[in-house]
C-alpha cells in the first residue's frame, strides 16, 4: 500500500491495539497524530517507531473532553494540513462486579471514553474531512467483540461498545455525500496488556473460569492497514478479526 503524504490520527496510541496500529501505519507511509492519556507512553511510541519529529505528533489528549479533541484536531491541521484517517480506538473497562453494585461515577467514566470520546473525535474528523481538498476519509471504529455478545459483568464497557455499531452505521450513512467512508472492527483477544489476564483464567457464561486463547495484536494492525488501503468508493463496513479458539462464536 503507498500511503506516503496521508495523515492519520489514532486514538489510545500509547498502548496495546492503538500502538500496533500506530506503528504499523507509520511504517506504511501515513504521517501519524498519536493520541492518549499519558506523555510517556506516546513517547515510547514515537521510539517504537523509530521516525522523524516530522512524521509522528504526539498530543496528549482526553477524548472525552470537547476542549482537549478540539486542540488535538487543531493540532493536527496546524501540522500536517488535512486528515484521512481517523482510527478510534481509546477505550476503558470497568471493574467486573454485579451490575447493581456499579457506581454511578465509573459508568460516566467508561461512556465519557468510549462513546463520548468516539463521538467528538468523529465530529472533529468529519468536520476536516468535508472541508479540505481532496475531499472526503476514512473513519475506523474499534467495536470489539463487545459489539456483539457480553462478557459476565460487563455491561457499562458492553453497552458502549453496542453504541459504538450504531455510531458506525450513522457516520457511514450521513459521511456518503461528502467522500467520508466509515467502518468498523471487532476485536477478540489481541494479546495486549489488558488482555493478559486471559492467561490466567477469565469468567465464563456457564460459571466457570477458563484460560483463553489470544492471538498476535499484529494482525489486528494488518486488518486496519488493509481496511486504510481501500479507496473511498469501497469500504469494510465490518470486520472481525479474532483468536480462532476464543468462545465466542457457539456455545463454547
Amino acid at each position: 500500500m503507498n500511503a506516503e503524504g496521508r495523515i492519520a490520527v489514532v486514538t489510545g496510541a500509547g498502548s496495546g491495539i492503538g500502538r500496533a496500529v500506530a506503528l504499523a501505519l507509520a511504517g506504511a507511509g501515513y504521517r501519524v497524530a498519536l493520541a492518549g492519556r499519558r506523555a510517556d507512553a506516546l513517547d515510547e511510541t514515537v521510539r517504537a517507531a523509530g521516525k522523524g519529529d516530522a512524521d509522528l505528533l504526539p498530543v496528549v489528549t482526553d477524548v472525552g473532553n470537547d476542549e482537549s479533541v478540539a486542540s488535538l484536531f487543531g493540532r493536527v491541521a496546524e501540522r500536517f494540513g488535512r486528515l484521512d484517517l481517523l482510527f478510534n480506538n481509546a477505550g476503558i473497562g470497568a471493574p467486573a462486579i454485579d451490575l447493581d453494585e456499579l457506581p454511578v461515577a465509573t459508568l460516566r467514566a467508561v461512556i465519557d471514553t468510549n462513546l463520548l470520546g468516539a463521538f467528538l473525535c468523529t465530529q472533529h474528523a468529519m468536520r476536516m474531512m468535508k472541508a479540505q481538498q481532496p475531499r472526503g476519509g476514512r473513519i475506523i471504529n474499534n467495536g470489539s467483540i463487545s459489539a456483539h455478545a457480553p462478557r459476565p459483568n460487563s455491561a457499562p464497557y458492553t453497552a458502549t461498545k453496542h453504541a459504538i455499531t450504531g455510531l458506525t452505521k450513522s457516520t457511514s450513512l450521513d459521511g456518503r455525500k461528502y467522500d467520508i467512508a466509515c467502518g468498523q472492527i471487532d476485536i477478540g483477544n489481541a494479546a495486549t496488556e489488558m488482555t493478559e489476564r486471559m492467561t490466567g483464567g477469565v469468567a465464563q457464561a456457564n460459571g466457570s473460569t477458563a484460560v483463553e486463547p489470544r492471538m498476535n495484536v499484529a494482525h489486528v494492525a494488518s486488518a486496519v492497514l488493509y481496511m486504510a488501503s481501500l479507496p473511498l468508493d469501497a469500504n469494510v463496513q465490518f470486520m472481525t478479526v479474532m483468536a480462532t479458539k476464543m468462545p465466542f462464536v457457539g456455545r463454547g
